[in-house]
């Protein structure tokens, strides 16, 4: 079993506020690079999401993750709200249970990230049929699957600058 934040024996630096802004930032501009197949881009945008909402839940919350999806609404010319409630909702549950899924291994979190992104992609494939669409099949819930697993590489990354020592010295344990 791996180290996780209960037990670490590190000590992370606080979140530079650029940082995270910058980080939903890339993940909505990964967002837009146009896929032939939805299914098999991940939602870089909702993993990031759920990354702060989990590390810093007063930060980075509901209002933010409504804010992205009516971005996400908008450029995708979908019903006005989809994307909104969807990301609002995964925030929401997200919220719910950072302090649990903190406890837990990196491929322990993905397990109980990837239920959260799979309603809230739910959401938006339901609120589709509901304004005519047709369901497009089963295969598209492995986008869900694909970011859920790609959770261990984003908390490496994002969790990488708080890591660095603000000073290195050679006598101090920390």
């Amino acid at each position: 079993m791996g180290l996780n934040a209960a037990n670490s024996p590190e000590i992370l630096r606080p979140v530079n506020p650029w940082f995270m802004v910058l980080s939903l930032f890339v993940a909505m501009l990964l967002r837009f690079i146009p896929v032939d197949r939805d299914w098999l881009m991940p939602d870089f945008l909702a993993l990031v999401l759920v990354f702060w909402n989990i590390r810093q839940p007063r930060r980075i919350g509901i209002g933010a993750a409504w804010c992205f999806g009516a971005i996400m609404d908008v450029h995708s010319s979908s019903v006005f709200g989809e994307h909104a409630l969807a990301y609002t909702l995964l925030s929401y549950f997200a919220i719910t249970i950072h302090r649990r899924v903190l406890w837990f291994s990196p491929l322990m979190q993905a397990a109980h990230i990837f239920p959260l992104l799979l309603a809230a992609q739910t959401v938006t494939v339901v609120i589709r049929m509901l304004f005519g669409a047709n369901f497009p099949g089963l295969w598209i819930f492995a986008e869900s699957l694909l970011t859920a697993a790609l959770w261990p590489l984003t908390q490496f990354v994002l969790i990488a600058p708080q890591k660095l020592p603000l000073n290195r010295d050679e006598d101090r344990p920390i």
